[in-house]
């Protein structure tokens, strides 16, 4: 794939599982790669700076909360998400269609308007056409933008899904109209089609007709089980385009991304490790750890052993666990960059393991335990 400021390289194969490294005019982002989720401008309980120390190499932002609050004029003022949140790294934004599945009691879909919603905060009416999403990503002024699409939910039938999907193609035909000739961002599709193999090959194939710089995934962990989701990802990855990054939205657990960059995904994002950080559980390479448990009331060796960030390897368990039991910030602060740090270290060795061609071991090591 070539363009001025932004290409995917993939570097090596290990069976399905993917190295590469894109690049961006704000920098490389090595892959597999997982991005913490900052809906609103912030990743929750957690410093910028900390982040980066942490091996962040991109985060993720949400046009819809966004949009909402504070507002894309506030922002575009500012000079943009980067200069508003005062952040270096890449930034994807996500367009909104999210939103419009798991809002769906305030939104209403019209083909040609886009999405008719009021505000959860204060009831205010918006619309967010596939044009008005682009223009407000472009204000953001993020380095991969998202087209607009419709999330539909697992509940409904096939006839419906496969009603979306046009909605969705058509809605990602005028995103990519709107979006133009930017040599500075890309644009990527969103493959739709729940659980259906036949529905996704058709999505895929109206997407890579458009020419995308990459490939998401949506439509997935809106509750299925794992196994449905894996058997979606051998339906359909094997198919998306060889020479750019293929994106998995919303996802997840450890296990999930290991199973998924078994099956050739590229790219990741998912609120679990900062949420989980913010109600007592820490991710280790020994296991999740729930310190809100007793057991650790006396336990004084550090979170984090393997680390040189010093607010990891200082605290202790038994600190933690006093911290979270007074309902104090800081607990949900170290956790989370905890969290975060696993996460990017898991990344790094999944890379390496690739890199040696040496991915299955790795997977067979680690899968029961984290």
């Amino acid at each position: 794939m070539s363009k001025e400021n932004f290409s995917f390289n993939l570097l090596n194969e290990d069976g399905f599982s993917r190295l590469g490294q894109i690049s961006t005019h704000r920098g490389n982002i090595d892959t597999p790669v997982f991005m913490p989720v900052g809906t609103q401008g912030t990743i929750k309980s957690a410093f910028i700076e900390d982040v980066v120390l942490a091996g962040v190499q991109i985060i993720l932002s949400n046009t819809y909360h966004l949009m909402i609050r504070p507002g894309t004029e506030i922002i575009k003022r500012a000079g943009g998400i980067h200069e508003f949140m005062n952040c270096n790294l890449p930034i994807l934004t996500d367009s909104g269609g999210f939103q419009i599945m798991s809002l769906s009691k305030l939104v209403k879909i019209d083909k040609i308007k886009g999405a008719i919603f009021n505000s959860h905060l204060d009831g205010k009416k918006f619309t967010l056409s596939p044009e008005e999403s682009i223009r407000i990503q472009k204000d953001l002024n993020s380095d991969i933008v998202m087209v607009l699409d419709e999330c539909p939910k697992l509940s409904i039938n096939k006839n419906k899904i496969s009603q979306s999907l046009k909605l969705s193609h058509n809605w990602a035909e005028r995103s990519k109209n709107e979006f133009g000739n930017n040599p500075k961002k890309a644009l990527f599709g969103i493959v739709q089609g729940g659980i259906y193999k036949d529905l996704r090959l058709e999505s895929l194939d109206g997407l890579v007709k458009l020419d995308f710089d990459g490939y998401a995934l949506g439509g997935l962990a809106v509750g299925e089980t794992q196994k449905q989701m894996f058997k979606v990802l051998d339906n359909i990855v094997s198919f998306m385009p060889k020479n750019k990054p293929r994106y998995l939205m919303g996802v997840g657990t450890p296990s999930d991304i290991l199973g998924a960059v078994k099956r050739g995904v590229d790219m990741f994002d998912c609120v679990i490790p900062t949420r989980s950080g913010r109600t007592g559980l820490a991710f280790t390479w020994e296991g999740r750890l729930n310190l809100r448990n007793s057991k650790y009331k006396k336990d004084v060796s550090p979170i984090n052993q393997r680390t040189n960030i010093r607010n990891l390897n200082i605290y202790s368990k038994s600190y933690i666990n006093h911290l979270i039991k007074s309902n104090e910030i800081l607990a949900s602060m170290i956790l989370t960059l905890n969290n975060i740090l696993f996460y990017q270290q898991l990344m790094k060795k999944i890379r390496e393991a690739i890199k040696t061609n040496s991915f299955d071991k790795f997977y067979d090591k680690y899968i029961d335990i984290i």
